[in-house]
């Protein structure tokens, strides 16, 4: 299971995405547990709104963090979190 470039990325109503004040990073909840993420993680999910397919979030975190060639590595990663249920695509 592969990222769809030309499907929106949705976040999993089954899980959910929030700042842990102790951790002081954001985690993903689920009943079986928690995952803690770093900051890049956090701020590519973030993005997974339903609103944005791969390229738009790209695009946002490389004008964001003012810096080119994130493709790659976002890609990965939403692979990983496509594969553990953590994002949809429609």
């Amino acid at each position: 299971m592969t990222i769809a470039p030309d499907q929106l990325i949705q976040f999993s109503p089954l899980h959910r995405l929030q700042w842990e004040e102790a951790q002081q990073k954001y985690v993903i909840l689920y009943p079986e547990g928690m995952v803690e993420l770093n900051q890049s993680s956090a701020e590519i999910l973030k993005l997974c709104d339903g609103s944005r397919l791969l390229a738009q979030i790209v695009s946002e975190l490389e004008e964001k963090f003012a810096t080119s060639g994130l493709t790659n590595d976002i890609t990965n990663f939403l692979n990983v979190a496509l594969q553990n249920g953590w994002i949809r695509q429609a």
